[in-house]
């Protein structure tokens, strides 16, 4: 039995026992970080550096990038990095700074998501009105907003998890450091607290979820009044993989958050984490750009330009 206090390092979860097993997690890990870190980098890049993409639009889908890759940076490489060490280990402050930062940037993502869906929804069912409704002030604002209300989440919810004493050890069932696995280790009720805390978040979650939902439902009624079939398989071949890719993110992680400690296990708990801290941040980019032109001639554009510069390089070498 250990108190909070005196706790030093937590031990996350292992994938394997075998030295060849863990290889083949952190050659898999790696093999997904790397895609995640491509993927959204030429986004960020794209975005940033084609001045035809600075609308809207793309400046939110840049904000979505950078929390892409900040999720998938805060969880994997740790990971990836016991594996080939042959440790579980991650320091008490590691802990709690992988903590704040994954409800931070989890929570950003949600609200950016939410907003995307409201930037398609006014684009298409009042486009007389997208410029005054979807001004550059605007857009600044729903960031700073997103964003802001992500850290205060995130301040608040690693405070009080962090401030329950803990004495059932301090081996982590999961690759990173996830509030229930943290609570699982609680020796007090004042651990209830922080599942109010979280009860009252995912119901802000599902309400966001629901806020897409509707958003989209008006998109697709609107879509479906359009004369050319090839329009409306456009924007249905755009709209559905974005909302398949929203409704796995939002139910995965409020079922993660939610669930009851009987139907809890090691495998099970791991897979869901999995589905929402590391699948979205992967696929997202392929999703987003997938019927997206301009989008799509910016990426050649930035990677033509990669390989003529690294082609330059070599020859002046």
């Amino acid at each position: 039995m250990s108190n909070s206090s005196s706790l030093n390092e937590f031990l996350l979860l292992a994938f394997a026992d075998t030295q060849e097993l863990q290889l083949l997690h952190f050659s898999l890990f790696l093999g997904i970080y790397l895609t995640a870190l491509l993927g959204n980098g030429l986004i960020i890049t794209a975005v940033a550096c084609d001045h035809r993409l600075h609308t809207p639009m793309y400046f939110f889908l840049l904000n979505l990038s950078l929390l892409d890759l900040g999720t998938i940076s805060t969880t994997v490489p740790k990971s990836m990095a016991n594996s080939l060490k042959d440790t579980r280990a991650i320091s008490y402050s590691g802990c709690a700074a992988q903590m704040f930062l994954v409800v931070l940037l989890l929570g950003g993502e949600c609200s950016v998501l939410a907003v995307m869906a409201y930037d398609r929804y006014v684009a298409i069912c009042k486009p007389l009105h997208y410029g005054t409704l979807m001004s550059n002030r605007a857009c600044v604002k729903m960031a700073a907003a997103a964003w802001s209300s992500a850290f205060l989440n995130a301040l608040l919810h690693t405070g009080n998890t962090f401030s329950i004493p803990l004495c059932q050890g301090n081996t982590v069932d999961q690759f990173f450091c996830e509030i229930p696995q943290i609570l699982k280790l609680s020796c007090s009720d004042s651990y209830l607290r922080e599942v109010g805390l979280l009860v009252v978040t995912l119901c802000l979650v599902f309400l966001c979820f629901i806020f897409i939902v509707l958003s989209y439902v008006q998109i697709f009624t609107v879509v479906l009044r359009m004369p050319s079939e090839q329009g409306r398989h456009k924007a249905f071949s755009t709209c559905l993989p974005h909302l398949a890719v929203v409704s796995l993110f939002v139910s995965t992680g409020m079922f993660a958050y939610l669930k009851p400690p009987s139907i809890s296990s090691p495998v099970l708990d791991l897979l869901v984490a999995v589905l929402y801290a590391v699948v979205p941040p992967t696929v997202n980019p392929l999703i987003y750009s997938m019927r997206n032109k301009e989008l799509k001639d910016a990426l050649r554009k930035v990677i033509s330009w990669t390989f003529f510069s690294t082609g330059n390089i070599a020859l002046h070498k």
